[in-house]
């Protein structure tokens, strides 16, 4: 079994050893709840992340409209996060496994990876583990092949100082590696949470090898870190938002009747490249509307029908999450009448949201105004939760839905998305992203004020 630890650790090891120090960069790729866009595991560290993440914004095409020429490279406005705040957050987590009774967490790969460690780690069938425990060192199991990437991405990682690198060959055991590892952070017996992203295929495994240990959920400790932002964290959120709130009001200029969805997706895509970011939207027309995630077939914008679009983009990880619902020429009387409900259900959705409130209560909210206004009862019309948490992940915990009796806390980050869907006809949904503040919330966005002037800051 081959065992790295870093030199600079307080002990060496006994038998073949390979001196690494950690690992942790930036990506910003963004998982999209339709999309699932291809991440690369993270090669450069992060200052040199801002000067490659995304193509420089492309020279003057003539093809692209002027609105979306006039978008500006935003990737100056970016302050990454601090090795600084990295290491307060496995301080964070340790209070947290105390408090629930965890003697370890252990993350494969995805956001909670990255939250911790700057890192983004492509999944594959190879085991690669990042372990907090509660009283001792974090350490990484990785396939010895990947060495040279751990090695080089290791620059920010938080307590690198301290971090072992446990390295497994392809013909030994990587479930015997862990167990060793573990077992040398005095965690051979107790609790250890699983993050809730990892493959069964890895957690089957880990509890056949490690039989004296009881597996759990690591969500009360990385949602627990991970639904409270930090200043940072809310400026790269803020950021995000203000970019999709421009990209999608320069698309919205530069389209009309006769366009397609898929050349107002297109455009969005390219407006996002201006702005230095990596974003993207669905685009759904006429009764296609009503289908609250849209459909894949091809459509052409229409005057006077429904068109609403929805999704975001991600700035150094963090994401955005903003929908819209216009019409092009002069809506019906029907299609003002929903429209207000929704925007009404979505006041009512941020003015309930506050410290201390359950979080089922902000979904009430909104939902007695669209059932007080006829389009009840329960989901019938209104078919999904009025929000979900935000920030590393585009859907996180906590989750803003009936039965869910958590308190919300001041610096939580939701959407506000309430919907009223009619079969056949049309669909409105209404979303920007709030946060919770010390008195209420408050919206990154302004609502939208009309179905004719969606974008207008009223």
């Amino acid at each position: 079994m081959t065992l790295a630890s870093p030199t600079h650790t307080p002990a060496n090891r006994t038998g073949s050893q390979q001196a690494l120090p950690g690992f942790s960069t930036y990506n910003s790729a963004m998982v999209s709840r339709r999309r699932f866009l291809l991440t690369a595991a993270a090669t450069a560290p992060t200052l040199a992340l801002h000067a490659q993440q995304k193509p420089a914004p492309q020279p003057c095409e003539p093809s692209l409209p002027a609105p979306i020429l006039a978008l500006a490279d935003r990737r100056k406005d970016i302050v990454p996060i601090t090795v600084d705040e990295r290491n307060s957050r496995l301080d964070l987590a340790r209070d947290l496994m105390k408090q629930n009774g965890l003697n370890a967490i252990l993350i494969t790969t995805g956001a909670s990876l990255q939250y911790y460690t700057g890192t983004r780690w492509g999944q594959s069938e190879r085991l690669f583990a990042y372990v907090i425990p509660q009283a001792a060192a974090p350490f990484v199991i990785c396939p010895h092949l990947e060495r040279d990437r751990l090695n080089e991405a290791q620059r920010n990682f938080p307590e690198h100082d301290t971090t072992l690198s446990y390295l497994w060959q392809e013909n030994q055991d990587p479930y015997a590696t862990l167990q060793h590892a573990l077992a040398d952070s005095s965690v051979a017996t107790g609790t250890l949470g699983i993050e809730e992203h990892t493959q069964f295929a890895f957690t089957n495994a880990i509890a056949h090898a490690c039989p004296a240990l009881k597996l759990v959920s690591a969500t009360p400790v990385t949602a627990g870190c991970r639904s409270l932002k930090s200043p940072a964290e809310l400026a790269l959120l803020r950021l995000a938002n203000s970019i999709t709130f421009d990209v999608y009001r320069a698309v919205y200029l530069s389209c009309g009747p006769g366009d397609t969805n898929h050349r107002f997706s297109d455009l969005i895509t390219k407006a996002y490249e201006r702005c230095g970011v990596q974003g993207d939207a669905s685009c759904q027309t006429g009764t296609n509307t009503a289908v609250p995630h849209g459909l894949g077939t091809p459509q052409t914008i229409h005057e006077h029908e429904m068109v609403l679009i929805d999704d975001g983009c991600t700035v150094d990880g963090y994401t955005s999450d903003i929908s819209r619902s216009f019409v092009y020429g002069t809506p019906t009387d029907l299609q003002r009448t929903v429209f207000d409900i929704v925007h009404r259900a979505q006041a009512a959705a941020l003015a309930a949201a506050r410290p201390g409130v359950e979080a089922q209560s902000v979904d009430a909210a909104a939902r007695k105004v669209i059932i007080d206004a006829g389009y009840g009862p329960g989901y019938d019309s209104f078919t999904h939760r009025v929000g979900h948490g935000i920030g590393l992940d585009m859907h996180e915990w906590p989750y803003l839905v009936g039965g869910n009796t958590q308190k919300l806390a001041a610096t939580m980050v939701f959407s506000d998305e309430p919907g009223i869907y009619l079969q056949g006809k049309f669909g409105v949904r209404l979303e920007d992203d709030m946060h919770i503040t010390e008195n209420g919330a408050e919206l990154f966005t302004p609502q939208s004020p009309s179905l004719e002037h969606p974008f207008d800051k009223a």
